[in-house]
């Protein structure tokens, strides 16, 4: 991997990072619930932007392998929550919140596939239009 990609990546992470932070902490002030919402809203969010980009990023020689690597690893891999799910939906089992948890997991590991893919065809039909 090249120096170039490896600065795009840690520029966009930091991007990234940042605005999971704060969309984060916005989501969670907004519907505050024992469910995570926050990081549900990034996940969500994050996954669908992904489809789009992806899909995007077939139909167009625009963007370098830097760009691409800034936008989806970079930003898009910071923003995007698997870690903080994981503890998150170990603590809600931890606690005895079973039916939460279990909301929690479906919820992310659902959602995302399903925004990823929605993300996806939308850029696709757009770009047919």
């Amino acid at each position: 991997m090249s120096w170039q990609t490896i600065l795009a990546i840690g520029s966009g992470g930091f991007i990234g990072a940042v605005l999971r932070a704060y969309l984060n902490g916005l989501i969670s002030h907004k519907f505050p619930h024992d469910l995570p919402y926050g990081t549900l809203g990034v996940n969500l969010i994050g996954s669908f932007i992904m489809g789009l980009l992806i899909a995007y990023f077939m139909s167009t020689t625009l963007f370098s392998v830097h760009a691409k690597s800034f936008l989806s690893t970079g930003i898009l891999g910071a923003l995007t929550t698997y870690s903080t799910f994981a503890i998150e939906s170990f603590f809600l089992l931890n606690s005895g919140h079973i039916l939460l948890a279990a909301a929690n997991i479906s919820l992310n590991a659902f959602g995302t596939i399903f925004t990823a893919g929605s993300g996806f065809y939308l850029m696709k039909y757009f770009l047919k239009s």
